[in-house]
C-alpha cells in the first residue's frame, strides 16, 4: 500500500481450491512429503510433517489443543479458563486450507506446506486460535457490508550467529568483510552487502507466491524492511507468517540469524511491524475513507479516534512481549503516543501522502515480535469501534510527537491488565481468548522474573 498505482494483491488465485486440486497440484510438483502448519498464539509454526500419501488419504489431523495455551518459552500456564475445562487436553482436528498451499523452497527433498484451520471435534471453531480471531474481526466489518485492506511492513535485523543467549547481539559481516558500524538510512550499498541472501530471499518468495512491494534498509545497524502489497487482511497475515520463515531460512543459508525480537540490540532502534489498512464498500469497492468529492468522510475520522480511544488497551497485542516494551521508548524512532497527522512519522497513526482512493490510516505501534493474525485484528478492531460509535479524533499534530509523556502503557502486566479490562475489546475478542491471551503472557513474565540481567548485575551487584 505505499503507492496508489499498486493493483492489491490476488487472492483469487489459489495453488490449489479442493482436495482434488491439490492432489494434481502435488503430483504435478512431485512432492514429496507436506508440512502441515497452524500458527499458534505467538506466531510460531506448529504442525506434522507427513507422506504427501497419507496427507491426501486423511488431510484433516488431529492435535492437542494446548499448542493454542503454550507460552514462548515452552509451558503452559494452569490457570485459564481452557483449561480447568479441559484438564485431559483433548484434540483439535485442523483442516487444511488449500488456498495457502505452497512449495517449501529451502527443503533438499520436493516438500509443500499447507496452513491449516483449527475446530473442536463437533464442528465449532477454535477461538484462541489465531487465524479464527482475525476471521472474527473480519466477520463484523462483513456484517456492516466493510471489507478491510491492509498492507504490513516487516521490519528485522541481520545478525550473527548467536548460539549463547548471554553474549551480545551482534551485526553480521556483509560481502566487504566489514560489519556496519554506522547508520545506513536507505543505502543501497548497505543492502548490495548481502545480496546474495536478498537473491534467495526473493527467490524463494516467488515459488511461495509470496509479493514483495519494496525492500529497503532500516535505522539500524543491517536492519532492514520489507512492504508487502495490500489486499485482505487474512492473506496478508498468511503472508508475513509465511515471510518470517521463509527470511530465516535464507539467512540460515548464509550463515546469519534473521530476527524479528522487537529490540535485539541496546543501541539500535527497534523493529516495527506497521500496518496500513483502509475500509472499502463490499458492494462498490469504493474507500469509505473518502467521499464522491474526493475529502476525507466521517469514517475516516471517526477510524483514527477509535484508534486512539483503544489502542492502549490492545498494546499487549502490538508488543506481546517484555522485550517489545524495550523499543517503546521516547526521543526514539518508535511512537510512544496515541496522535496522529498527515505524513508525519513521529505519532502512532500516520496518514500517508496518496489520492483520495489510496487514503489509509498507517499503524506504527506494533513491533514485529506481534503474532501478525492478532495485531491486524486488533488494529482493526479499535478503528471499528470508532467507526460504529462515532468517536471523535484529535486534532493532527504537525510537528514532532516523541518527546511528550508516553501515552501508551510501559510493560506487559499493566498493558495485558487494560485489555482484559476493555469491555468492548473483551466482547469482539470473545472472553476465552482475552482469558487464554492473559494467562500466557503473564506465565511469560513470571518466566522472564526469573533471569537476572547484565545490569542487575552491573549496578547491583556490589553497589547496594
Amino acid at each position: 500500500m505505499s503507492a496508489d498505482n499498486v493493483s492489491p494483491l490476488p487472492t483469487d488465485k489459489p495453488a490449489a481450491s479442493s482436495l482434488d486440486a491439490a492432489r494434481a497440484w502435488l503430483s504435478e510438483r512431485h512432492i514429496e512429503d507436506i508440512e502441515c502448519v497452524v500458527p499458534d498464539l505467538a506466531g510460531v509454526a506448529r504442525g506434522k510433517m507427513m507422506p504427501v500419501g497419507k496427507f491426501l488419504s486423511a488431510p484433516v489431523m488431529s492435535m492437542p489443543g494446548s499448542i493454542f495455551n503454550q507460552t514462548i518459552s515452552g509451558d503452559w500456564p494452569r490457570d485459564t479458563d481452557e483449561f480447568q475445562n479441559d484438564q485431559a487436553d483433548r484434540d483439535v482436528l485442523l483442516e487444511p486450507d488449500f488456498d495457502t498451499l505452497t512449495v517449501v523452497p529451502w527443503e533438499d527433498d520436493p516438500t509443500a506446506q499447507v496452513i491449516h484451520d483449527a475446530r473442536r471435534a463437533h464442528g465449532a471453531p477454535v477461538e484462541v486460535a489465531p487465524r479464527q480471531v482475525l476471521r472474527r474481526i473480519l466477520g463484523i466489518y462483513e456484517e456492516k457490508g466493510w471489507r478491510p485492506v491492509v498492507a504490513p511492513e516487516l521490519e528485522f535485523y541481520l545478525i550473527r550467529p548467536n548460539t549463547d543467549p548471554d553474549d551480545p547481539v551482534r551485526p553480521p559481516t556483509g560481502r566487504s568483510g566489514r560489519p556496519e558500524s554506522a547508520r545506513q538510512s536507505y543505502s543501497i550499498a548497505a543492502i548490495n552487502e548481502f545480496n546474495d541472501l536478498f537473491d534467495d530471499i526473493y527467490d524463494f518468495s516467488e515459488q511461495q507466491n509470496l509479493e514483495i512491494d519494496t525492500l529497503i534498509h532500516e535505522e539500524g545497524a543491517a536492519q532492514m524492511e520489507i512492504n508487502l502489497r495490500h489486499g485482505d487482511p487474512l492473506a496478508l497475515a498468511d503472508q508475513v507468517f509465511l515471510f518470517k520463515r521463509t527470511i530465516r531460512e535464507a539467512a540460515l543459508r548464509r550463515d546469519m540469524y534473521a530476527t524479528f525480537m522487537a529490540k535485539p540490540m541496546t543501541r539500535e532502534p527497534g523493529s516495527a511491524m506497521h500496518i496500513h489498512q483502509s475500509v472499502n464498500d463490499a458492494v462498490t469497492g469504493r474507500n469509505i475513507f473518502t467521499n464522491e468529492a474526493g475529502e476525507p468522510t466521517q469514517a475516516f475520522f471517526s477510524f483514527i479516534g477509535g484508534s486512539q480511544k483503544y489502542l492502549p488497551a490492545a498494546t499487549s497485542i502490538f508488543a506481546p512481549y517484555v522485550n517489545s516494551y524495550r523499543r517503546l521508548q521516547r526521543y526514539s524512532s518508535a511512537p510512544v503516543n496515541t496522535a496522529w497527522g498527515y505524513d508525519n512519522r513521529t505519532v502512532g497513526l500516520r496518514v500517508p501522502n496518496s489520492s483520495p482512493a489510496g487514503r489509509r490510516v498507517e499503524n506504527r505501534l506494533p513491533s514485529s515480535d506481534a503474532n501478525p493474525y492478532l495485531a491486524i485484528a486488533a488494529s482493526l478492531a479499535c478503528g471499528y469501534l470508532g467507526m460504529v460509535n462515532g468517536t471523535p479524533c484529535t486534532e493532527p499534530v504537525t510537528g514532532g510527537a516523541n518527546l511528550d509523556e508516553i501515552d501508551l502503557p510501559r510493560g506487559l502486566l499493566e498493558a495485558v491488565a487494560l485489555f482484559e479490562d476493555c469491555d468492548e475489546l473483551v466482547e469482539l475478542f470473545g472472553n476465552e481468548f482475552v482469558d487464554t491471551y492473559r494467562a500466557v503472557k503473564q506465565a511469560e513474565f513470571e518466566t522472564f522474573m526469573r533471569v537476572i540481567s547484565p545490569w542487575e548485575r552491573e549496578y547491583l551487584l556490589l553497589n547496594v
